[in-house]
């Protein structure tokens, strides 16, 4: 055994050693509550690479989650670092599957229905989407059997649409199936997906469900690209394998070939997102997928997070169901056991509840505010934050009337996903102003005879009038002299402005009423800048309803229209559906507030003390008329594995075991205790004989107890020259607004041209490196140029006059021209490279061309003439800082030795378009400890600037923030 091993078998427990150990064909890792799951997935990459020599480009690990995906990234360098041995990140496919999938169908796009420049939609993108093109669907035949009647309303029509949309590309329907069905709601399905993709394909664009949909059609169809990926992925891994669908297992099965080397880490008693297409079948049925045998079981059952009497409760309630249905078994086996150590001898386990009627709560929050205090009088917690709460839905009146108490009594409540952004002061005071701005807004109530919108009742009370009593103010006096006139113009706008609505959004922040959000102060505050970062949020909402609405300016003709559809349909949505707020995926658990999670969110979580409520809740029904269409006629890609009857009891003891199961130190079971009607009992029957054999929290020793900190989650943050370190230097304040906020900037249009030459110089690269020097033409260039701009200019709304078409053109046709019968000197193009430092992630891309004598050098591309080398020596030397950053990622990560560094100026049309320098290690070891000094100060929000950049400010979207800040600059 080498001496790695040896160490291995030191840390990791016997069944984690056989799981790491476990490396060729196909296995199946079932993974216990705090188990030590990421430990034993590390240690399995590690040793794959430093023992069996894999080369990390031959990995392929899948993750549920980004922040699982960054967590492991860390875990992973972090341990190589220690071995000493150095790796590129972008070599190795790591992260979710929707985030590889992408990755997947960029490095194939040729091979794809995909154009460059594709849009990427998030959920409410998606349905808002299908929301503007209702009609289209309502006119296809039998299309409201699908999506509803059209009384329900477009929003509801395009609601229940997406789910279907989602389904049929999740499962990996056969859609010609569904074309030639009898049943008249199947044949309707298939008819709103192909005009779905049609839409899609018209419009570029692309939903997450379809990341996938196009990656399985890219593997099925086109065998060399399958191949090509077998051949280079040799190991596969996947964690939270009970939360996968029918659409990924098929793609890992085709990747993972006939060598199989497939490892699946996961726990059947843990399948949560079967309303998102997961499939608890994959897991139960993976040893099937193989032959007798063939299929390696490791169980991890020794929990290393809770105290025994946290794992006897939840062992317990996974007894009370039956799990099968008389012919099979719908659940592997387990018995999860603590790990050895002294735990104090007290119930872990208690109840807490209160009699409660629906219209008073009163008893309900004092009993719990007084369990808090109990805990805090006890000195055995150290912070807010070792306490959460779980609920099944933290959107319920009940349990947000409960967060809104215990602030009122000090108990400050982190609840990023309770649909209070709209409720808050920030986001009231700014859709006011808006509101203010526009004295034609109350036209909005002619949307439609005698209807009436809830919404209305918010902007009046809550947005409008807390605006205008706060300009009654003498402190807001500017504001409303800034106001007033403008209204006056925008009630009578005759002509265009050079401004919408965002635009109007960024002159409001330099006002005190929404600047002293914005402040270095207010953003390190205890809830970590949540104004602040809201704000930000709203702006990416404005300039995204502009971007839907192909809204540049605000225009006369126009402008009664735009603001009805931005108050009466775009925020109103967003209200209904909830908008989450910020939460800092390195602190799970914010210092000074106790957390209020969903059950969902708080799966891969752990807590000291967690209040489980929601005990009222009972098993609900999950399927409909069409499941059982597509069941019963045979179009699903497998029959229904769990009898349809049972699925919701099931899914039921999984929700509230994965709940159970986040506790470590103490669990509360937490019951608004109601016997009557209305709003039915609780806790519920399911709960009820377990509930009551519990321990009041009244008769509990907390001081016998120990409370843990909250588990630090080490994530290293990423930076690039031109996206971090450039903009930095430039201006820090613009860095913090831009990249640490995320505000969302206003869209310029000079990025277009560099981005077009760019793209189609990188057609030309990897035409080349494909082998296909021959097709090279002016023609060919002529015609990726036109189909980069067309994508380019669509998405971006952005477009070139003819004559700027025509230079950037030019731009490239002179390069062609210029290293026609040099490309032998290409290398490669666009490479993405990383480097693993201490506290941070260095990325970067390059082209590379060959150097003399095995070396290499890095070319850069920059579209514009040739600058001045005495005048612009300073710009220049900037890009020399960033060429040398690139060439001490190249060597540092390939071995490669950089010979040169070249800068070359496509729009330098007579003289040599070379910027050359030589590579000089010292001057790169000082560019490279520059940048650290700069990640360093960004880590630690060290914003200050030595002066105004004033060339900056002219087109910078927060100037008129900066313009009345009371500046302190950095000596």
């Amino acid at each position: 055994m080498t001496i790695a091993t040896s160490a291995l078998q030191g840390n990791a427990n016997p069944q984690q050693l056989q799981a790491i150990l476990a490396t060729e064909g196909p296995v199946l890792i079932i993974a216990g509550p705090g188990s030590g799951k990421t430990f034993t997935l590390v240690e399995r990459i590690v040793y794959l690479i430093t023992q069996k020599g894999v080369a990390p480009e031959s990995l392929f690990v899948v993750t549920f989650t980004d922040k699982a995906a960054r967590e492991l990234t860390t875990r992973i360098s972090n341990r190589l670092a220690n071995l000493d041995i150095q790796f590129n990140l972008n070599e190795m496919y790591l992260g979710t599957f929707h985030s590889i999938c992408l990755r997947l169908l960029e490095d194939f796009r040729e091979f794809t229905r995909l154009k460059r420049s594709f849009t990427l939609f998030d959920q409410f993108d998606q349905q808002y989407f299908l929301y503007q093109r209702i009609k289209e669907f309502r006119s296809l035949p039998d299309a409201q059997l699908v999506m509803g009647e059209d009384q329900s309303g477009r929003w509801k029509q395009s609601e229940n649409l997406l789910k279907w949309l989602n389904k049929v590309g999740e499962e990996a329907l056969d859609v010609a199936a569904l074309v030639a069905a009898p049943d008249p709601e199947i044949r309707a399905l298939a008819a709103c997906f192909v005009k779905y993709q049609e839409l899609l394909l018209e419009h570029n664009s692309l939903d997450f469900s379809g990341i996938q949909y196009e990656a399985l059609q890219l593997l099925q169809t086109h065998p060399e690209v399958l191949a090509q990926l077998r051949e280079r992925l040799t190991y596969l891994m996947v964690d939270e394998y009970q939360d996968t669908n029918t659409i990924q297992e098929r793609i890992l099965l085709l990747l993972s070939g006939e060598r199989c080397n497939l490892c699946v880490v996961g726990d059947d008693d843990q399948g949560l997102y079967r309303f998102r297409g997961a499939t608890i079948r994959n897991i139960l049925e993976f040893p099937a997928l193989f032959a007798e045998g063939r299929c390696k079981q490791v169980k991890l059952t020794v929990n290393y997070r809770s105290h025994p009497d946290i794992i006897r409760f939840y062992n317990e309630w996974m007894k009370e169901q039956a799990w099968g249905d008389g012919t099979r078994v719908f659940r592997f086996a387990k018995q999860i056991v603590p790990r050895e150590d002294d735990f104090p001898e007290v119930p872990a386990v208690l109840r807490l509840a209160a009699a409660d009627d629906q219209a008073d709560t009163a008893n309900w929050h004092v009993e719990v505010l007084a369990f808090l205090n109990g805990l805090r009088a006890s000195g055995q917690l150290s912070d807010w934050n070792q306490v959460a709460f779980l609920f099944r839905s933290v959107k319920n009146e009940r349990v947000v009337s409960l967060a809104r108490f215990l602030e009122v009594e000090g108990v400050p409540v982190f609840s990023p996903r309770s649909n209070m952004f709209f409720e808050r002061e920030e986001i009231r005071l700014m859709i006011g102003a808006l509101i203010f701005l526009f004295p034609q807004f109350p036209k909005v109530r002619e949307w439609a005879a005698g209807v009436t919108l809830p919404i209305w009742d918010y902007y009046d009370h809550q947005c409008f009038k807390s605006f205008a009593d706060e300009l009654r103010k003498p402190e807001n006096k500017a504001m409303l002299d800034w106001a007033r006139p403008l209204a006056k113009r925008h009630a009578v706008l005759t002509q265009n402005t050079d401004y919408a609505f965002s635009g109007l959004f960024y002159q409001l922040l330099q006002f005190p009423l929404f600047s002293r959000f914005l402040s270095e102060d207010a953003v390190l505050g205890l809830d970590k800048g949540r104004a602040a970062r809201n704000l930000a949020t709203l702006s990416k909402l404005l300039t995204k309803f502009e971007y839907l609405h192909f809204v540049s300016v605000l225009n006369p003709q126009w402008l009664e229209k735009n603001i009805r559809d931005l108050f009466n349909q775009f925020l109103r949505f967003l209200v209904e559906g909830g908008i989450g707020e910020y939460e800092d995926e390195a602190e799970y658990a914010p210092k000074g507030c106790v957390s209020y999670l969903t059950i969902h969110q708080s799966k891969g979580l752990e807590f000291p003390v967690v209040l489980c409520g929601s005990l009222e809740a009972v098993p609900r029904k999950q399927h409909s008329a069409l499941d059982v269409l597509l069941e019963e006629g045979g179009y699903l890609s497998k029959p229904t594995f769990e009898p349809l009857e049972h699925i919701k009891n099931f899914d039921f003891w999984r929700l509230f075991y994965t709940a159970f199961s986040r506790a470590q130190n103490l669990l509360v079971l937490a019951a608004q205790e109601r016997h009557g009607k209305g709003l039915g009992k609780s806790p519920s029957k399911y709960f009820e004989r377990m509930f009551y054999e519990l321990p009041s929290w009244r008769d509990a020793d907390f001081s016998a107890l120990s409370f843990e900190a909250i588990k630090k989650i080490s994530l290293k943050r990423e930076y690039s020259f031109t996206s971090h370190i450039t903009v930095f230097e430039n201006c820090a304040e613009q860095y913090r607004f831009f990249k640490e906020l995320e505000f969302a900037p206003i869209r310029e249009s000079p990025m277009l041209f560099g981005t077009l030459v760019h793209q189609t110089i990188e057609d030309i690269h990897k035409t080349v490196l494909r082998g296909g020097e021959r097709t090279l033409n002016r023609d060919a260039i002529e015609s990726w140029f036109s189909a980069n701009y067309a994508m380019l200019s669509k998405k971006e709304r952005v477009y070139l006059a003819p004559s700027s078409q025509q230079a950037a053109l030019g731009h490239v046709l002179r390069y062609y021209e210029r290293e026609n019968g040099n490309w032998d000197r290409i290398k490669e193009a666009e490479v993405e490279i990383s480097l693993i430092k201490d506290q941070y992630i260095l990325r970067g891309n390059v082209d590379l061309i060959r150097g003399e004598q095995g070396t290499v050098e890095i070319i850069d591309f920059k579209s514009e003439k040739k600058p001045d080398m005495e005048k612009d020596r300073d710009r220049l030397r900037q890009y020399q800082h960033q060429l040398e950053v690139y060439a001490h990622l190249v060597e540092e990560r390939t071995g490669q030795k950089v010979s040169r560094m070249h800068l070359y100026y496509t729009g330098e049309d007579a003289g040599n378009p070379y910027v050359s320098f030589s590579k000089d290690d010292r001057a790169i070891g000082k560019t490279v400890a520059r940048f650290d000094d700069i990640v360093a100060r960004i880590e630690r929000q060290d914003y200050s600037v030595a002066s105004r950049p004033a060339k900056l400010c002219q087109n910078c979207d927060m100037r008129a923030y900066c313009d009345n800040k009371n500046w302190k600059f950095r000596e």
